[in-house]
């Protein structure tokens, strides 16, 4: 026993030492790549300047051909430095960590082993064929991410590869030294996993490429022309699975989606929170937006309610509010809306004659007809085109007209002598303006006459069927569908692939605005539909877009990899459904404690906060269930511990101590969370809060209610 014990750890020394060759090897192979990329940057610089010199010296007297050639220079300039700036970016982080998995399997048709190291990004050396290490998007890094040793496939450009795997193994890189190795027959991630989810919280949401677990790996990898809707749990990855769908998507279809692809998140915080993964990632210029901002900035409106605004009266339990949100996001007012498009459709026009010289130009019987043809358009564009043909109408008259008067002027002065023509052609000319310009006069009248064609702004005609009342979030998607199915408002730039983040938060009516403007094909719609505090009657909308979109396929993801088994258990007090599939990572006991006072409760959150920095948890939020509630507490222990107070959406939040409103932490992570509830625990099970709150700790979690 004790020979074969000294014989594996012999063979382990041995392996860790050809593994630290590998790594050196491969560091001074990047180290050259980027000594060449760097090199290769300087030629298309001094190329280009010698370019820019010959250029000058042949164009020097032709200034359109200079413009031209510039012109075409910055395009070749920036697409060459594009290529080389992202490899150098890319080579230069692999360098103090090149890999971080490494698969050893045997392709059954050939019979032969083969290993990958697998990374951040690809490295294939100039003149190699192989890469030094692939790429993890790479259709053949999914076996890493397969669940298990054995029978395994990936897709390859001549079809699926059946493959045998023989072994995983992942690494610890820093600063270009291995520090750690483990091997796994089961699941090689779920050391690391265990060893990563324990540590305390970044400033900002990370990469998750050294852990992804074999079900996020199979959605990350779906197909690009595939819509997926994915209900997950608090901490699944809901959020870091799309994104790094998103960089998956892009390094396996760069030319389709690059500049294309979309990110519609819950509000600034969150954007802010995730702004760093992608590019770490390699992936920059993705557009983020909010919903709110994405509408706005087609509608170009100002007097929106602001999200704080909005959701305080939510929180507050506004009834009258409510009553309106729950009708503005229910399919009873998508019907109220079509209702009001077809009585538009069939009587907003009054048809008349258009007249020309007191003559029926066009009778309204035709341009009934022309409504009637062009039916396949909507209303208001139908109408600006029906409008250019009257107008082409007129124009045509109008010539008829004055090649008359042109005509008649020339057959009046053909007719007079030499002497006649001296007298009377200065008359006949003014005559013939005179002529000209009541024929323009006439048709200006005529043109006016076509003012009943013109039509009202589309937030005006909402305006009157909202009551003129503020304008919510909830209004935003009413008004697109209108400009929509009246105007044929389309999105200008083109968008190939969506993620939508926080889906349970979404309206059906807005799911369709969305698919209808962007006339996207490809979505990645994540959300849980038990986070959503906002008013609901019936399924969550996010559950029934096989009504709205094509080629839907749903997951659930009931395992959660945020926060401790004590945290998760506790939260999945507050679920009536599915439960939540704590990972087995124990911590300390969630600490739930009632205070009659005042100045017992601020003592307690005074010594709790003192313990966790000395702790060292470097991000801890006192959560609190409204703004009102937010800025009372901040007040009582703002003195003794120095907390900021997140009370607005552009705030940035980095680390450290915060008071937060719910709404503003949803999709936020802390290594620890004070929930502080003034309310009786019922109420707060009823709205989904407790939730929401409860799952925002990562490793220690207080329930401190006052009475």
């Amino acid at each position: 026993m004790k020979n074969n014990e000294l014989e594996k750890e012999i063979q382990r020394e041995i392996q860790l030492e050809a593994e630290k060759q590998k790594l050196e090897e491969t560091v001074e192979i990047i180290k050259t790549e980027i000594i060449n990329y760097v090199q290769k940057r300087k030629d298309i610089t001094q190329y280009l300047v010698d370019a820019r010199k010959k250029a000058v010296e042949e164009y020097r007297d032709d200034e359109d051909k200079l413009i031209e050639y510039f012109d075409h220079e910055r395009f070749i300039r920036e697409e060459s430095f594009k290529t080389i700036d992202r490899k150098l970016r890319e080579l230069t982080i692999l360098q103090t960590a090149p890999y971080f998995g490494k698969v050893t399997f045997e392709e059954t048709e050939i019979e032969e082993d083969d290993s990958i190291y697998i990374g951040r990004f690809g490295v294939t050396p100039q003149e190699a064929y192989e890469p030094v290490v692939v790429d993890w998007r790479a259709p053949i890094a999914s076996l890493f991410y397969a669940g298990k040793l054995g029978e395994a496939e990936y897709d390859a450009p001549m079809g699926k590869i059946q493959v045998d795997i023989k072994g995983k193994r992942q690494f610890i890189i820093k600063k270009e030294n291995l520090i750690g190795m483990f091997d796994s027959e089961i699941d090689v991630k779920d050391d690391i996993l265990q060893m990563v989810l324990s540590k305390s919280a970044g400033e900002k949401l990370k990469d998750i490429i050294m852990t992804i677990q074999q079900e996020q790996d199979k959605l990350i990898r779906q197909p690009r022309e595939k819509t997926i809707v994915v209900d997950g749990v608090a901490g699944s990855g809901k959020t870091t699975i799309a994104l790094h769908r998103v960089a998956y998507l892009l390094y396996n279809y760069r030319k389709i989606l690059q500049d294309k692809v979309l990110i519609l998140g819950p509000n600034n915080i969150f954007m802010e929170y995730i702004s760093t993964v992608l590019p770490s990632l390699g992936e920059i210029g993705v557009r983020q937006q909010t919903f709110t901002e994405f509408a706005l900035d087609i509608l170009e409106l100002n007097n929106i309610m602001d999200f704080r605004e909005y959701m305080e009266k939510i929180i507050n339990k506004d009834e009258e509010f409510v009553k309106e949100i729950l009708f503005k996001i229910s399919e009873g007012f998508i019907k109220e809306l079509d209702k009001f498009i077809e009585v538009l459709n069939e009587k907003y026009f009054k048809l008349t004659d258009l007249i020309f010289d007191n003559k029926v130009l066009v009778p309204n019987e035709a341009i009934k007809e022309l409504f009637e043809y062009y039916k396949y358009m909507p209303l208001f564009r139908r109408s600006k085109k029906i409008k250019r043909i009257l107008y082409s109408k007129i124009r045509d008259e109008r010539d008829e007209k004055v090649r008359q008067i042109e005509k008649s002027y020339k057959e009046s002065i053909a007719k007079l002598s030499e002497d006649e023509r001296i007298l009377e052609e200065t008359g006949l000319m003014f005559q013939r303006k005179l002529k000209i310009r009541e024929v323009i006069k006439k048709v200006m009248i005529s043109k006016k006459s076509l003012e009943w064609l013109d039509n009202e702004e589309v937030i005006d005609l909402y305006n009157n069927l909202n009551g003129n009342k503020q304008l919510t979030v909830d209004d935003l998607a009413p008004i697109l569908y209108l400009k929509v199915k009246l105007e044929g408002l389309k999105l200008e730039e083109e968008i190939k692939h969506l993620v939508i983040d926080e889906a349970q938060d979404y309206s059906l009516l807005q799911f369709i605005v969305i698919k209808e403007l962007t006339k996207c094909n490809a979505f990645t719609i994540v959300g849980d539909k038990n986070q959503r505090i906002l008013p609901l009657r019936g399924e969550s909308p996010m559950l029934k877009l096989q009504e709205v979109m094509d080629n839907v396929e749903y997951f659930n993801l009931n395992k959660s990899y945020r926060s401790t088994k004590e945290i998760m258990e506790y939260a999945n007090n507050y679920l009536q459904d599915e439960k939540i599939v704590p990972l087995v990572r124990s911590g300390e006991k969630v600490i739930e404690k009632d205070f009659k006072s005042k100045e017992e409760f601020v003592e307690e959150v005074h010594e709790t906060i003192y313990k966790l920095r000395n702790e060292g948890l470097e991000s801890i939020a006192v959560i609190c269930k409204n703004l009102e509630e937010t800025i009372k507490i901040a007040s009582l222990i703002k003195e003794n511990t120095g907390i900021k107070v997140l009370d607005r959406e552009d705030i940035i939040y980095n680390k450290g101590e915060i008071v937060i409103p719910a709404y503003f932490a949803k999709g936020l992570e802390f290594d620890a969370a004070i929930i502080v509830n003034c309310e009786n625990e019922k109420e707060l099970k009823e709205d989904k809060l407790m939730y929401v709150m409860a799952t925002r700790a990562l490793h220690q979690l207080y329930v401190y209610n006052i009475q």
